[in-house]
């Protein structure tokens, strides 16, 4: 979409990918204000046809840059995103890359270093920090509606993507809440413990399970799998006054609050256990999250202030899953306190 932007000036960007994640940023990109989609990359073109249909799909890179570029989207599988990312950085080309950074810890130290060394706007496409639901609970917690955060859990479980290949289950998807999970909070990881299983007969992972604790000793769990019938994502987030729930293929944030209320009917109160305060379900906005992580990905291109997901947050994403199956392979916990200042990132 053409148009001019807050600072008058229409942004070239470019797509690198068109597999399934990549025909939803080709979508977001066409339409968004102030940027023209000027090129897709894909080696074997586009047989889907998921590029929109006036934009041009060259065969490698160095064709989207030498279009000129002021930024590009990453979304080719996670094995290419070094590659990929390296060479963007070297042609002083800004990036957005899908989630997780890199496919090891090394590789995403190497993308940190080659955009931050050139002074390159470069973000990670962790979408579900602009979940409206998430989005909410994280204000919430942040106002101390919860009070002292006790325990985070999170399930993210639902049928194998035919579309995954290079990866398993923790770094496609438990990397969507260990984000997630750190951002709300405002707190980093300490340690994990890890269990996996792999039954779909691939080379990867296909469920995990995670004990964690956080640096402010907040316990956390995470279940995700690709062998469930049932599609959820769900996080929990329980405390001092009660509990969050978040929703996040909905985007419903549901509030359950501590009873204040005695009860005084013996037999509901043997049955029920507790004394149950009030549910609100809040009323929010719900905007798509693709969208919002362009527009706000747009305006750090631009200079203006916008909050995206850095490349050290996503490399802090990237060591805390090596971690998990580091304790999956070897049946230990792992310390994977930061060594860094959380300041940083």
């Amino acid at each position: 979409m053409s148009g001019t932007t807050a600072k008058g000036k229409t942004l070239r960007a470019g797509l690198i990918g068109v597999g399934a994640m990549g025909r939803h940023h080709a979508r977001v990109l066409a339409g968004l204000d102030g940027v023209e989609l000027v090129a897709v990359v894909d080696p074997a073109g586009d047989p889907a046809g998921s590029a929109p249909h006036d934009v041009p799909v060259v065969p490698a890179v160095s064709d989207l840059v030498a279009k000129g570029v002021d930024y590009a989207v990453i979304a080719c599988p996670t094995a290419l995103h070094e590659p990929v990312g390296l060479e963007l950085a070297e042609a002083g080309v800004c990036a957005l890359i899908e989630k997780p950074l890199a496919h090891s810890v090394e590789a995403a130290v190497r993308l940190v270093d080659a955009f931050e060394s050139r002074g390159l706007v470069a973000g990670v496409g962790h979408i579900e920090r602009f979940n409206p639901a998430l989005q909410s609970l994280r204000q919430r917690l942040e106002a101390g509606e919860l009070g002292e955060v006790f325990q985070v859990v999170t399930r993210r479980q639902g049928p194998f993507p035919a579309r995954i290949a290079d990866v398993g289950v923790v770094k496609d998807l438990a990397t969507h809440d260990i984000d997630l999970t750190g951002w709300v909070t405002g707190r980093d990881y300490a340690s994990v413990a890890a269990r996996v299983v792999s039954k779909s007969g691939r080379l990867h992972e296909d469920m995990v399970a995670v004990v964690g604790q956080l640096t402010d000793g907040t316990m956390v769990n995470h279940l995700v799998n690709w062998l469930s019938p049932l599609k959820e994502r769900s996080t929990v987030v329980t405390g001092d006054r009660g509990c969050f729930v978040a929703d996040t293929l909905t985007a419903d944030l549901t509030f359950y609050a501590n009873g204040a209320v005695n009860t005084e009917w013996e037999a509901l109160r043997a049955f029920r256990g507790v004394s149950e305060g009030d549910m609100i379900r809040y009323a929010i906005q719900k905007r798509e999250p693709l969208q919002v992580e362009h527009e706000r990905f747009r305006d750090a291109v631009l200079g203006l202030e916008s909050d995206i997901v850095t490349l050290r947050q996503g490399l802090r994403t990237v060591e805390v899953s090596a971690a998990v199956l580091e304790s999956a392979h070897s049946g230990r916990t792992v310390d994977c306190a930061p060594a860094h200042d959380a300041a940083a990132v």
